[in-house]
């Protein structure tokens, strides 16, 4: 169990280095998308790569970020039975629903969203608008972040079980810093 958790120590470090990353993509889109607006409207010009760019930015924002979010609990929960629950029973409840629904939904699109990616890459595929950007590399990040959501997942099954099995003294959703 100690390498395991050793494990998910190390699964949360990059997870939390690359949503530490991401972070600073909010400003940036916006900054990006205020230029953008300022150009357009003051200066009546108008780039398709910058708009690119912004969704690009933005897609980024919530592809990377669905590990990070994980992580620290973020993510969206019906929390009306749930937080009535002992730690226990929210453990299992964690279990059960990484491993029946969160690790095959992120594998599946993992192995979906592949071949589209490889395809675009082997075709160096491009915007069809004029000035247009690259479309592969925000493709290739589909596949990339399903799989640190399915390895954040991997790493909160790990501290689950953890606990479940004593080997974690103490787990909480709102403690999740302190476990590792």
């Amino acid at each position: 169990m100690r390498f395991l958790l050793r494990l998910s120590g190390a699964i949360d470090a990059l997870t939390e280095r690359i949503g530490r990353a991401v972070v600073w993509l909010v400003l940036l889109v916006a900054l990006l998308s205020a230029g953008n607006a300022v150009m357009r409207y003051g200066f009546s010009y108008s780039s398709n790569a910058y708009l690119e760019a912004q969704w690009y930015m933005f897609s980024l924002i919530f592809l990377l970020g669905g590990s990070y979010a994980l992580k620290h609990n973020a993510h969206v929960r019906i929390d009306l039975i749930y937080g009535r629950f002992s730690r226990r029973t929210q453990a299992w409840i964690d279990v059960v629903g990484t491993v029946l629904f969160l690790l095959p939904m992120a594998l599946g699109l993992i192995y979906l969203s592949w071949p589209w990616a490889m395809n675009s890459l082997s075709i160096r595929e491009m915007s069809p608008d004029v000035g247009g950007l690259p479309r592969w590399p925000i493709k290739l990040l589909v596949p990339f972040s399903f799989g640190l959501l399915a390895l954040q997942g991997l790493s909160e099954l790990i501290k689950r079980i953890a606990f479940l099995t004593g080997a974690l003294p103490h787990w909480s959703p709102e403690e999740e810093e302190e476990v590792v």
